[in-house]
């Protein structure tokens, strides 16, 4: 049994960072409440100023500039490269993070998850075609940077889904989907695969 959910980026709650130095928006997690007891988590940041991250000790991170001119990572005193529109770039929750902006505000996309828990791929895809998945993940969940775009998930009827709107699929059984993904028009949206270990 595949439970299907579409979550509207206008209905996403808000939450301040754990450090206080920002505002995220919670697009979904698996479980608990707050900032503890998830299992996986994914949420879109406002990032006004350069400055530190939270610590989620025990966590993984991937991290992807949605909006704005991009910044550079600070990982345990070591800088990334910097990170434009759609670059995913993954550290670990434990360590100490700062980041600096390229060139004023950004808004980033994150997943974050415990590998004790959990297994997750995470690709951004450029949906110039009609694009098939196959996955048996216990979660699938496909992200929108498009202004609009489709999904066909199985038995299910289409999926019409704008900017920053996320389809959830929860499969807990771990069958095989097969999900169709289209647009009007050249889109780029990121699909999420979480393997419960």
């Amino acid at each position: 049994m595949t439970r299907l959910t579409v979550l509207r980026a206008t209905d996403y709650p808000r939450m301040p960072w754990k450090n206080g130095g920002g505002s995220t928006e919670e697009i979904t997690r698996d479980s608990g409440e707050g900032l503890d007891g998830f299992g996986w988590r994914l949420s879109i940041a406002d990032i006004g100023e350069s400055g530190g991250f939270s610590v989620f000790a025990g966590y993984l991170r991937i991290i992807t500039v949605l909006q704005g001119a991009g910044m550079t990572l600070n990982i345990d005193g070591k800088d990334s490269e910097p990170l434009l529109v759609s670059d995913p770039f993954a550290f670990s929750g434990d360590s100490q993070v700062s980041c600096t902006l390229l060139d004023g505000p950004i808004r980033d996309f994150n997943l974050i998850y415990s590998p004790t828990r959990y297994r997750a791929r995470l690709q951004w895809i450029d949906v110039l075609q009609p694009q098939r998945f196959f996955s048996s993940a216990n979660v699938f969940l496909v992200f929108s940077a498009a202004e609009q775009m489709a999904a066909n998930v199985g038995e299910h009827p289409p999926q019409l889904l704008e900017r920053h709107d996320c389809l959830q699929l929860d499969n807990a059984e771990g069958s095989l989907l097969e999900v169709v993904l289209y647009a009007p028009r050249a889109s780029r949206c990121c699909v999420i695969e979480l393997a419960a270990i």
